[in-house]
């Protein structure tokens, strides 16, 4: 549940081959500089720690001692704010900046630092190919060190990196573009320093404070000071010296994953590939066979995550519960016990939390609703080497809201302000389960509440059994369908692991010892999903929610989205009804009623949103050639048809039940501002030319054409209709119908044509000639609804009728 939705995929895509190539130096005309004295450098009295790289501290120079083994070795440097200033729209935590480097030595008592760039590949080492691409993969360099002394024990070369940490150096620092967008300037080198630099096996963490100038805009610091000053840690992980094999992405199966082109001398083109993110998970090597015959194994290295010692001792369990719910979807790869949440061990001074040998769960005492689960991975290889999960203490205020105004009218533990401790536990195990989907390589899947039917949310022991969704990867936060009668519990109501998820980690995780390479691996587990698709297409994988599709969504239930948003509404008229006193708290100055009707608010409009995605889309489905079905579908044209039904009785029938006098007599509602603007809403979608056109487009080759005229028919009684005796729902048909007229003025005599602009298509189409018959529908309408009100409605109708000729007018050719 990125709830921020923060996702943080590595963007670097690197052949194993070219990783190994390194190019040769030139040499360096000027004249060579000799070391000198080891303790002249480093005298006794330094401050040091061994590591990765030995440190060591004079004065206030630091010094790293390179050894001969870690030259050419690829290192993952990983930039991240420790603290920021207020307003600064970013969080300590958040990464800001990955390269992968590399240092080689130089020819004149130097070393460079290099940067890797490579998104190409090739399937070999030798050949013409090969050498065609080596040739366009010269690494920049983009720091040379002098070598100051050599360790007369170890050999290590000596390089100070005071100036390269300290300043502003763009691979270890704040990037062009985030420092453009956050209005920093230059870097104030007096008010900049390095804090520490700590040094473990697998990495070294150098940690800076670094100011800025700034006009600060938006930013509180720089708007008073000119100034912004941020804490940054800076990450040096030793990659593997041998890299996992890849295992290449498939669309069907979502995972994080790194983007390369391939040059195969066997093929006629190019072809992109892409490495999916995800531990090395491999068995013992005794237990190989045992693996290979369906047997449970254990991992040769288990999958640790521990709880950040600063997290509230009450919510640790709920937090290692949330991990330990993945041993199930583990046990489909065949391994058994391989992941495993642990609290932090009290007074272990072997251990840190900036340790890359350790994953981490870290609490951020922030008031930022929010959680994230972010991963640290070879770009060679995809292997993840750790995660540090982030979850803010007000995540539990989100997660609270949404479980009042989703799931109160079901649960009566969710009536109230201040949530027992096991349901707010259950709700933070919830989010860690979600987050740590994240971490293990797992994309959102949006697609996956669409896999079950409406009713079955509604069916006690179903729901129980199976859950409300096939993956916790969904945005599809609880079980909102469900009705008081139905008497669900907690089973049915909160998202868990599903079907989808134990078969996306099987997917990633499988271990296949008896292919060759990854390239026969990607052929082979492109049959299996082929096959398991083909049985099972409750699996398939909807992506993020961002193309047409209308089954992938965020936030919502269900494989109709109208009979789901209905029952949603039921739900939300029980909230309202009941909401001055589930937000009840002794000296509270309805700031929590004013709150969470905001929340029932945005409930409201998502149910509507969900509805709306099924005009003008398509069904879309990624299949490979050897799948049956197709790839675009057709939404059914009655479902089309039933969406403008659902407007016109949830929206343009005004939604008055969300403003009761019992909730405006204590916090100060505008329901003409909001619901005169989500019907405006509406219609700029129902009658834009963007949409109609798309109708029309999809009307021609659809076997069940749903027609623009007919869709616009279908809308003309939701709008004008008879007055009612409710004189607020009458101002606000009133006002509807004006708004109606504008949308359709500007349809017909769309402003761009007239200043002289080129027409689009949806303009040069005849969806303005089927307005003009639709308004002139509409004034004959109008006709037979005046003589049937009086007064103010009747003086509104003949303005309606004069507006309506003055669009008409403006459609003739003469002036």
């Amino acid at each position: 549940m990125n709830f921020k939705q923060i996702l943080f995929p590595i963007s670097f895509a690197l052949s194993l081959t070219a990783f190994g190539q390194k190019s040769v130096t030139k040499p360096d005309s000027s004249a060579k500089k000799a070391p000198v004295e080891y303790a002249k450098v480093i005298p006794a009295t330094a401050i040091g720690q061994d590591g990765l790289f030995n440190v060591r501290q004079v004065d206030q120079k630091w010094y790293f001692e390179v050894p001969d083994t870690l030259l050419g070795r690829y290192l993952l440097a990983v930039t991240r704010y420790i603290t920021t200033p207020q307003g600064f729209g970013s969080f300590g935590g958040e990464k800001v900046n990955e390269q992968t480097l590399y240092f080689q030595k130089g020819n004149n008592n130097n070393l460079f630092l290099k940067g890797v760039v490579y998104r190409q590949e090739t399937k070999n080492t030798d050949g013409p190919i090969y050498q065609a691409v080596m040739q366009s993969q010269e690494s920049p360099i983009v720091a040379n060190f002098d070598i100051k002394a050599k360790n007369p024990i170890t050999g290590n070369y000596v390089i100070d990196v005071t100036d390269f940490f300290k300043k502003d150096i763009p691979v270890v620092s704040i990037p062009a573009d985030e420092k453009s967008s956050k209005k920093l300037n230059s870097l104030a080198d007096d008010r900049s320093f390095i804090e520490r630099i700590a040094c473990y096996p697998l990495n070294a963490e150098i940690k800076t404070t670094k100011t800025y100038a700034s006009a600060g805009l938006g930013i509180p610091a720089g708007a008073l000071t000119g100034a912004v000053t941020l804490r940054l840690n800076t990450s040096f992980i030793l990659l593997p010296k041998v890299p996992m094999r890849k295992r290449l992405s498939d669309e069907r199966v979502g995972y994080f994953n790194n983007k390369y082109i391939l040059f195969d001398e066997d093929y006629q083109r190019t072809q992109t590939k892409y490495i999916v993110q995800r531990y090395r998970l491999e068995p013992k090597k005794e237990d190989l066979s045992k693996y290979n015959r369906g047997v449970l194994v254990e991992p040769k290295k288990q999958i640790v995550y521990y709880i950040d010692p600063a997290t509230p001792k009450k919510w640790r369990s709920y937090l290692i519960q949330g991990i330990n719910d993945w041993q199930k979807a583990f046990e489909q790869a065949g391994f058994k016990n391989a992941i495993i949440g642990k609290e932090w061990p009290a007074n272990d001074t072997t251990m840190s939390l900036e340790d890359a040998r350790f994953s981490v769960i870290r609490y951020y005492a922030s008031e930022t609703p929010n959680a994230y689960g972010p991963r640290i991975s070879d770009p060679r290889s995809g292997e993840i080497m750790e995660s540090h999960v982030g979850w803010y203490h007000n995540v539990m205020k989100l997660v609270h809201n949404w479980y009042m105004i989703q799931a109160g009218p079901i649960d009566k533990r969710a009536q109230k302000m201040q949530f027992d401790d096991e349901l707010m536990g259950q709700l933070i195990r919830f989010v860690s389960s979600h987050e740590l989907g994240h971490t293990l390589g797992l994309r959102h899947n949006m697609g996956a509440s669409s896999q079950t039917p409406v009713e079955k949310l509604r069916d006690k022991a179903w729901v129980e059994k199976n859950g409300h969704t096939v993956s916790i990867m969904d945005y599809a936060r609880f079980n909102y369908v469900a009705q008081p009668e139905d008497n669900i519990s907690p089973k049915g109501i909160y998202a868990r692991i599903g079907a989808y998820d134990k078969w996306a980690i099987n997917w990633g995780y499988r271990y296949f010892d008896k292919v060759k390479d990854e390239y026969e691996e990607e052929k082979l587990l492109a049959k299996i999903t082929t096959d398991t698709l083909t049985k099972n297409p409750r699996l398939w994988f909807g992506g993020e929610g961002k193309d047409e599709d209308p089954r992938s969504q965020s936030e919502d239930l269900g494989d109709d989205a109208i009979a789901a948003s209905e029952y949603g509404i039921k739900n939300l008229k029980r909230v309202v009804a009941n909401l001055n006193q589930w937000t009840y708290e002794p000296g509270d100055q309805y700031n929590n009623l004013e709150e969470l009707h905001k929340d029932v608010v945005k409930q409201y409009s998502r149910y509507l949103y969900h509805v709306m995605k099924n005009i003008g889309n398509r069904y879309v489905t990624k299949r490979s050639v050897d799948e049956k079905g197709v790839i675009y579908a057709e939404v059914p044209k009655a479902k089309v048809k039933s969406v403008v039904g659902y407007v016109g009785r949830q929206v343009f029938e005004a939604p008055l039940w969300m403003y009761p006098a019992e909730i405006s007599k204590f916090i100060d509602l505008k329901p003409m501002e909001q619901i005169s603007d989500q019907q405006s809403q509406m219609l700029n979608m129902f009658l834009s030319a963007g949409m109609l056109y798309n109708l029309s487009q999809k009307a021609l080759n659809s076997t069940d054409p749903y027609p623009v005229s007919e869709f616009l028919n279908d809308l003309l009684p939701t709008v004008w209709k008879k007055t009612s005796t409710d004189i607020q729902q009458n101002t606000y048909l009133r006002s509807l119908q004006r708004s109606y007229i504008e949308k359709l003025g500007m349809l017909i005599n769309p402003k761009d044509v007239a200043d002289g602009k080129m027409m689009s298509n949806a303009q040069r189409s005849d969806v303005r000639l089927e307005a003009i018959a639709h308004i002139k529908a509409i004034r004959k309408k109008v006709e037979e609804l005046a003589p049937l009100t009086s007064g103010i409605d009747q003086l509104h109708l003949q303005d309606i009728t004069i507006d309506i000729d003055k669009i008409l007018k403006k459609t003739s050719l003469n002036p």
